[in-house]
């Protein structure tokens, strides 16, 4: 999925339009290119101005945008009245500027639309972005161009109650703004539930499944090294050493989050921030302990379906 920053994938041709544009006169766009494959029997194929970007949360994709953004396990319902929303109250501005720029000329109508894409672009042209979305040095030319990067749910669900997002749902009578409130507290509230639900299956398997394989490995491994001392082999024990690290650590990370689980925040938002900054971490320490025994842990001790089983022999 793309990062949290919302950018605006347009292509070449259309970047190339728009910056002529916002110079205040176009004279040229840019033409296909054709993709050459290097077969000679092949016919060069013809390749589209627009190209296409699949890092970018919502791309221009020669003749419609597509929005990515969107969780797997998400309706597309919520964004979609979200993005008609958006781009009603867009058609709305641009109306009304076009109608108090022509007072009904029809003479003045293409130096008005070009006066107001002008305006647009110079406005909000920092949204525009057709590199990687990925990469590290977008983040912080992001960071530059003020645009907002809420990498979490907890940073992002208040903005369904910022004062602009409720003026243009009310004023276009889609959502009241206690019907926002109302969502905000709902997402919030199953938020903390699904994180919570996950938190203590990853307790309970770390400590009645993965933690006892560990052990039983370890165990095999610790008398394997003793019988062999008996009969005067000097066993190498740099792997029980390092099995004994990784069920030392994992032994912590469980317990660290079964303490992290036993706290509780006096109201929903506190409570949020809590899973946030404290629970999620503890049990991607677990996960990091328990991914690396399952590389260690012999195949008929492990009690889970491993990485290898999953997506190469089951």
């Amino acid at each position: 999925a793309p990062p949290a920053i919302i950018s605006v994938f347009l292509g070449d041709q259309l970047t190339e339009i728009f910056e002529q544009i916002k110079k205040g006169e176009v004279k040229t766009s840019k033409r296909k290119d054709f993709l050459l494959v290097g077969v000679d029997v092949l016919p060069p194929l013809p390749k589209d101005a627009g190209d296409r970007n699949r890092t970018s949360p919502f791309a221009f994709t020669g003749n419609r945008f597509e929005f990515r953004a969107v969780g797997s396990n998400q309706s597309i319902a919520g964004p979609l009245v979200a993005l008609n929303t958006i781009i009603a109250d867009s058609l709305d501005y641009v109306a009304t500027r076009l109608e108090k720029e022509t007072k009904g000329d029809s003479n003045k109508l293409n130096a008005a639309v070009q006066a107001v894409i002008k305006d647009v672009i110079t406005e909000h042209g920092r949204v525009i972005f057709n590199g990687d979305n990925y990469s590290e040095e977008w983040h912080k030319e992001a960071a530059k161009r003020g645009l907002p990067n809420l990498r979490t749910a907890v940073e992002a669900l208040p903005a369904l109650l910022d004062k602009e997002v409720i003026e243009m749902f009310t004023r276009h009578k889609v959502l009241s703004k206690r019907e926002l409130q109302s969502r905000y507290e709902i997402y919030l509230e199953q938020y903390v539930k699904s994180v919570m639900l996950e938190a203590c299956l990853v307790l309970k398997m770390g400590k009645t499944q993965i933690f006892p394989a560990a052990i039983r490995y370890q165990n095999e491994l610790a008398q394997t090294c003793a019988n062999l001392k008996l009969v005067g082999y000097t066993f190498d024990t740099d792997t029980l050493d390092k099995m004994t690290d990784l069920v030392k650590e994992l032994q912590d990370s469980l317990a660290t989050l079964e303490k992290t689980l036993a706290n509780h925040a006096h109201d929903r938002e506190a409570e949020a921030e809590l899973i946030c900054c404290k629970v999620l971490p503890a049990m991607l320490a677990v996960r990091k302990a328990a991914d690396a025994l399952e590389s260690m842990v012999a195949d008929d001790l492990w009690p889970l379906p491993t990485y290898q089983e999953m997506l190469f022999i089951k």
